[in-house]
């Protein structure tokens, strides 16, 4: 035989010896360096309803008792910059999606009860995102992004399971929701009405499912997405506004203003529920793998706005404005997972961004490069601002564009313009109550002797007193007393815009419009940049089908059952609406 073919036919050989190693070794070599990967981390996700800036100890105030929250800003970053949407849903829809309200249709007031639309089907949300990089997902508490159809509720847009309500608010004891005259129940456990759980108070219901949730999840079966959605300390019905166990109003009797005493007490609930959370965490073994956020979905109803007494305390306005107290929100995330850990970060973020800042913490950010996801969110991922404490490459945040009420503002960079109002100005100044913010009439022991604060010692994350001081300091906001520029700013649907430098002056005491006019005029170009991208507002007139006096006086899934309405029945509907 020739010696070339010899050689090539030995060459062959080989080539064939190698491709069969490399068939029977690369499985072994792809498993055992998925199983060096480090486990993805769970998720708690912790959104209190309207709770004020100033509502939170670690934000300077000594009235509220909030020891598990507080330990855990104190153990973790404070967010002192961090803004999200000025009311309810347009909030929830931007946590969910990465996208602005404006972008989704849902930039226009609160999604009611009886309006048949939903957080439009055709926008994948967090959970369904999170499922496909292993997740096991659940809520517990309040949905408000639609329901007039299942396939618009929670179990059919990537939650495993829901305990709560699907509506904005409902009575705490007996979970009816008063909404235009119509009365209705509005609780769920899963799709079923949760007759059962009639007199056991929300904020105890929706903890004791998260604990539920996390102690019989199999973390070897992979991670965990909790989104806690709590009541608290949004207001009930009207004829009981501020529904809480007497006892634990009873406990704040240093609060003197009664209404105000009650709102404290829901919050105090929460802040239990925060530390009985953390606590199953720790008996799960899941807590040093584990990131934590807690956030407000907007800002706190103050003075009686919506039969509420929370406090933004110094900003100016409260909910549903687009001063900082309306969109400014208490904020912080806990992990092991951060390097900088026990800071104040005063770089901006937007609400929008959790959903691609968890997508890279759960090791995600292939999957959005492939599907080119990043380009078409409004948020950006902070993951590694977080983690490495790196520069946020957030600069711009658009606080919301309401074409109807013909208000608007946006931030960039340090400043602000604000155009328009909502209330007619009724509700754009300053409100109380601000005192107790003396370092001395704040109870440290409370963090120390806290669920979360004992599980953050367990762990050596707990800073020292002093350092704990010196971060509340640090998150405390204060007012400039005087200022040698700028004007007071009175916005109405026919003035001017006002501009404001909110790093300086972050309770907008000093419009400085005339003093930097090129400055607000590149703001409002953006604006009407940003303006030009929006999608027209998808609020629909309120449905008489959904009245739950035809379902058992229950709030349901109403379009589902279209067909079954008809003839003597939508008489009877429409002579009564």
């Amino acid at each position: 035989m020739p010696a070339h073919l010899t050689r090539s036919s030995s060459s062959e050989t080989q080539t064939m010896l190698f491709l069969v190693l490399l068939w029977l070794v690369l499985p072994m070599l792809i498993t055992s360096e998925a199983a060096n990967d480090p486990p993805k981390p769970h998720i708690i996700f912790i959104l209190a309803d309207d709770l004020g800036f100033n509502d939170v100890g670690f934000h300077g105030s000594a009235q509220i008792p909030t020891p598990n929250i507080d330990a855990l800003a104190y153990s973790g970053i404070i967010l002192n910059r961090y803004y999200v949407a000025p009311i309810c849903t347009p909030s929830r829809s931007a946590l969910m999606t990465g996208k602005y309200p404006i972008h989704t249709g849902m930039q226009h007031t609160v999604l009611y009860a009886a309006e048949p639309r939903g957080l439009p089907l055709k926008e994948k949300i967090l959970p369904q995102y999170l499922n496909d990089l292993g997740y096991t997902s659940h809520i517990s508490g309040k949905w408000h992004l639609g329901h007039w159809k299942l396939e618009y509720t929670p179990l059919f847009r990537g939650f495993s399971s829901h305990v709560g309500f699907w509506s904005g608010h409902h009575d705490y004891n007996d979970h009816t929701a008063v909404e235009k005259n119509l009365w209705g129940l509005d609780m769920r456990n899963g799709t079923d009405v949760a007759y059962n759980l009639h007199g056991q108070y929300t904020t105890d219901v929706i903890t004791k499912h998260s604990v539920s949730v996390i102690a019989n999840h199999d973390a070897a079966k992979g991670p965990l997405f909790l989104y806690v959605a709590h009541a608290a300390g949004h207001s009930g019905n009207p004829y009981n506004p501020l529904p809480v166990p007497d006892d634990d109003v009873m406990k704040l009797d240093h609060i003197l203003h009664y209404k105000r005493r009650r709102y404290a007490a829901m919050v105090a609930k929460m802040d239990e529920s925060v530390g009985l959370i953390v606590d199953q965490l720790r008996k799960s073994n899941m807590l040093e793998n584990s990131i934590i956020i807690f956030s407000s979905d907007n800002g706190g109803p103050a003075q009686g706005f919506n039969l509420n007494f929370a406090s933004n305390y110094p900003l100016r306005g409260v909910k549903n404005t687009l001063w900082e107290g309306g969109v400014r929100a208490a904020g912080l995330v806990w992990s092991p997972l951060l390097e900088k850990r026990q800071r104040v970060v005063d770089e901006t973020m937007h609400i929008s961004d959790w959903l691609p800042t968890l997508i890279e913490a759960a090791g995600g950010i292939p999957a959005l490069a492939n599907a080119n996801l990043s380009q078409s969110l409004d948020g950006m991922s902070i993951w590694q601002t977080l983690v490495h404490a790196y520069p946020s490459p957030r600069k711009t945040v658009l606080h919301n564009i309401d074409d109807i009420w013909g208000s608007a503002a946006l931030t960039v960079g340090d400043w602000k313009m604000i155009q328009g109002t909502n209330y007619n100005g009724r509700w754009d100044g300053w409100y109380g109550p601000g005192g107790e913010r003396d370092p001395h009439l704040y109870d440290w022991n409370l963090v120390l002797k806290s669920r979360s604060g004992k599980a953050m010692t367990g762990l050596k994350m707990l800073p020292s007193r002093a350092d704990q001081q010196r971060l509340r300091e640090a998150a405390t906001v204060t007012c400039q007393g005087q200022s040698t520029q700028g004007t007071s700013c009175v916005a109405t649907a026919f003035s001017a815009p006002c501009l404001f430098h909110v790093r300086d002056d972050p309770c907008e005491q000093f419009n400085l419009a005339e003093q930097y006019p090129k400055v607000l005029d590149l703001l409002m170009a953006e604006l009407q940049h940003i303006n030009s991208t929006a999608v027209p507002p998808s609020n629909q007139p309120d449905d008489p089908r959904a009245s739950p006096m035809y379902f058992n006086y229950t709030w349901t899934n109403f379009g589902d059952y279209y067909g079954n309405i008809k003839g003597a029945v939508l008489g009877d509907i429409s002579s009564k609406f």
